[in-house]
């Protein structure tokens, strides 16, 4: 526990039997539970997981960890249906079952997935044991061992200190960055990260793809869990996710850890173009959800008019690049028709875009 408030984290692993032990034994001793989430592996990951547990005597009952059934009164019915709803959408989670048959007191809780969902489900199965069982925060720490445990502290302070909603890892901000990260994937995480600030409009974030995180039991009630993005994607999708719920953000500096046993298994060049793809039905998911449902704002119409403005300026922009490569030549109304459409279109997006900088301001602590 940090500050009286327990600290679990939530460890996705794919078929790391050579590396989960040491990640195990190195959590700090402030870490409450362990929640090891093996999404179908096929090597044995399960095995040694779970000599590890049975091998662990310790009781580990903490009081404040467990779910706790909420009894009925004529003021509190709108938590009771929050966790009926809750209960129901365990069915809406990648099929899992639990190791553990007293989960209140190991420190180990091993959930296996009964068929591969990929990181992001992992993530979100760990997530749902941790707000079911009323974790203060809920670190995440990858499986393969290139998460230092020593800056886990760093990470979960903010939250259970200064009571922020997220806090997230910046690697591209260590002085050692662009020697240690190899050049394809510092070149693939800048490119997601410029993405990632104008989907999800945490305009300040320069590491999107770093999954050491830490979030608050506020911020995971905000959340539909079950639709957390499945796969490597899960980082951009939180993102947005986060800030449709308005939930505060701090980055901080982690150091980039590579070559110590961890076998990667995402491919840049395929995933790249569905992140991408993702972020850019995020981007309009997002101002619809955020600044038209859930609370009206100028900046959607403006990026709603730069959008048409734009698209109504394409036919004539074809036509002008048509007539350069031909003899034809461009009418003086149709260059001043297109000029007018592309200057108001861009005009309409740099609006929408310094408001939409400028809401979000106040996301970071």
């Amino acid at each position: 526990m940090i500050n009286n408030k327990s600290i679990a984290v939530v460890v996705p692993a794919y078929n790391e039997e050579t590396q989960i032990s040491e990640v195990i034994h190195s959590m700090p001793e402030f870490v409450d539970r362990i929640i090891i989430v093996n999404d179908f592996s096929t090597d044995k990951t399960e095995e040694v997981v779970k000599r590890i547990i049975d091998s662990d005597s310790t009781d580990y009952t903490n009081n404040k960890i467990g779910f706790v059934k909420i009894i009925p009164t004529r003021y509190n019915e709108a938590e009771v249906v929050l966790q009926q709803i809750q209960a129901e959408e365990t069915k809406k989670f990648t099929p899992f079952s639990t190791y553990n048959k007293s989960p209140e007191k190991n420190r180990i809780i091993l959930i296996n997935h009964l068929k591969n969902g990929g990181v992001g489900a992992s993530i979100a199965t760990g997530y749902k044991w941790c707000y079911d069982n009323n974790i203060d925060c809920t670190a995440v720490m990858a499986g393969d061992g290139q998460m230092d445990p020593g800056e886990l502290g760093t990470i979960c302070s903010p939250v259970v200190n200064e009571n922020l909603d997220y806090v997230k890892g910046n690697r591209l901000i260590h002085r050692s960055a662009k020697y240690v990260i190899p050049k394809q994937r510092f070149l693939g995480n800048s490119v997601l990260s410029i993405l990632t600030k104008l989907a999800s409009g945490y305009w300040r974030v320069s590491d999107t793809q770093t999954g050491y995180t830490a979030i608050s039991l506020k911020a995971l009630k905000s959340l539909d869990l079950f639709k957390i993005y499945p796969r490597y994607g899960m980082p951009n999708d939180m993102l947005v996710k986060l800030n449709i719920a308005s939930c505060s953000l701090r980055e901080v500096e982690i150091k980039p850890v590579y070559r110590v046993g961890e076998q990667s298994k995402m491919k840049i060049k395929k995933v790249i173009f569905k992140i991408s793809w993702l972020l850019f039905i995020s981007f309009f998911r997002r101002i619809w959800k955020k600044y038209f449902v859930r609370d009206f704002h100028p900046l959607f119409l403006f990026y709603v008019l730069g959008m048409l403005l734009g698209a109504c300026s394409l036919p004539f922009m074809v036509q002008i690049t048509y007539n350069f490569f031909t003899p034809n030549v461009t009418p003086d109304s149709i260059l001043i028709i297109y000029i007018f459409l592309f200057i108001s279109s861009f005009q309409s997006f740099l609006f929408a875009m310094w408001m939409d900088i400028q809401d979000n301001e106040r996301l970071y602590k």
